[in-house]
């Protein structure tokens, strides 16, 4: 039988409108003066890696899949949602890997590939699995820390498919960044490897996790993606999940969540790349307020292009076991790919079905909120706090009528890293304190 094509990024045209139509709403809402910058500069090459994509979302947008191929990798980061770091004996094998391929490329709406980790560069056959699926129609995308990618293994991956490099930086300070990484040197194999992605045409996005740790320098990094001519830029919270468990205080708290859009926002105006938020789905919300909007027809109408948290809509997880998750910070199975079909677990599971019908299904605050279409709320972060997925998002900032705006960055970044120890704390916390039971957690009182 005859594998179905994957669609081209132009099928159907309605997807090139939505995209086009949300980014011009964003660079509108931020006053984004390098937008016509930015669309001649990377354009072109965000086509294939935004392909298929319905609009804005976390984790960049709704409408791909990620498969996190191995939980092996060279570094510990503090704040990784894996916990091993080694490669665990059920993960899926090359031909388990293979077949996957295949069923996500039979689905329509996915065009593109991520391949995650862990490292995923560390796996053995991982050449082999992205010829696969670039033969069979998707475009692949890797999420590295980029240590393993000098120029030679930048063309090898440019010639096996790859349309983009994710790098991960978490300061623009090398030995900030260097102890989040636990790696002395990591910065500067990643500044390599982002030389090397820029020489073999490889669009470069970087990606960063915004912590108490790492609030003060936040608007470097933002600088920093700037100057290193990348085209996106991922901003993650840190969300309480895996390895990220033993640092939980390093979480933003409401306060903190607030100046991060604030921040984004901000920066957005006079940046050469495009900055979107993950695991901070109230950031659209944020900007649509800002601009006086609040309901009617153009709330309406910015939910055909804002998406808010994709996990479960759209956006799909796969465990390197063969767990179909809705996102790597929802840790809850919707079913098996040795048990069942891909097909089967995204269209027929309750997990997935309800996270799609969230307008429906959504409790608590988030279950009355207005915002539920554009936002939608953390689903991560309601999961591990509450072992609900569909549970309010207790981070939310949005909500909170009552509180007075705080005013000026300056005094909420002050909030923000004032109230945790620095960064070699955070070292010593990964090393000190078991993590807890993955789902177990339970919502703390709403620190500001």
């Amino acid at each position: 039988m005859k594998q179905k094509k994957v669609n081209a990024f132009y099928r159907p045209p309605s997807l090139l409108f939505r995209q086009l139509g949300s980014a011009l709403l964003m660079g509108y809402l931020t006053g984004w003066r390098s937008f016509p910058g930015w669309l001649l500069r990377h354009g072109f090459s965000s086509m294939p890696v935004a392909n298929g994509a319905r609009g804005m979302g976390c984790i960049g947008y709704p409408g791909h899949p990620v498969w996190e191929v191995t939980g092996a990798c060279n570094l510990r980061c503090i704040h990784c949602h894996a916990t091993s770091g080694q490669a665990a004996a059920d993960e899926l094998s090359t031909d388990e890997g293979k077949k996957l391929i295949d069923q996500l490329a039979t689905e329509s709406e996915f065009r593109t590939l991520i391949y995650t980790g862990g490292e995923p560069l560390v796996r053995p056959d991982i050449f082999e699995l992205l010829r696969h699926s670039q033969k069979a129609g998707l475009a692949n995308i890797i999420a590295t820390n980029g240590t393993l990618i000098d120029e030679e293994m930048a063309f090898k991956l440019k010639d096996h498919g790859v349309v983009c490099n994710a790098i991960s930086f978490d300061a623009a300070n090398p030995s900030i960044h260097d102890m989040v990484r636990n790696k002395a040197g990591s910065f500067d194999l990643a500044m390599r490897a982002v030389v090397a992605t820029k020489k073999a045409g490889i669009l470069l996005q970087i990606n960063t996790t915004a912590m108490e740790y790492n609030m003060p320098h936040l608007p470097e990094l933002i600088d920093f993606a700037d100057s290193s001519g990348a085209g996106i830029l991922l901003m993650y919270q840190l969300v309480a999940v895996g390895r990220g468990e033993k640092i939980e205080k390093a979480t933003l708290k409401k306060t903190a969540n607030k100046y991060l859009s604030e921040l984004i926002s901000l920066k957005q105006k006079t940046a050469k790349t495009i900055i979107e938020p993950v695991a901070g789905p109230q950031y659209w919300p944020f900007l649509l307020e800002k601009c006086g909007i609040r309901g009617g027809l153009p709330l309406k109408l910015a939910g055909q292009v804002f998406h808010g948290c994709s996990a479960g809509r759209g956006f799909v997880y796969v465990k390197a076991n063969g767990d179909v998750w809705p996102c790597p910070f929802v840790e809850v199975s919707g079913g098996n790919i040795r048990g069942k079909s891909f097909h089967d677990i995204y269209t027929g599971s309750t997990l997935f079905n309800d996270l799609r019908r969230r307008e429906e299904k959504l409790k608590g605050l988030c279950g009355e909120c207005p915002y539920k279409t554009v936002c939608g709320g953390c689903r991560g972060r309601a999961h591990a706090y509450s072992g609900d997925p569909l549970a309010e998002d207790p981070r939310c900032f949005i909500r909170e009528r009552s509180r007075p705006a705080e005013k000026g960055l300056g005094k909420t970044i002050k909030t923000c890293s004032s109230e945790h120890p620095d960064i070699e704390a955070a070292y010593r916390d990964t090393r000190r304190r078991p993590a807890t039971n993955p789902g177990r957690m339970r919502a703390l009182p709403d620190e500001q």
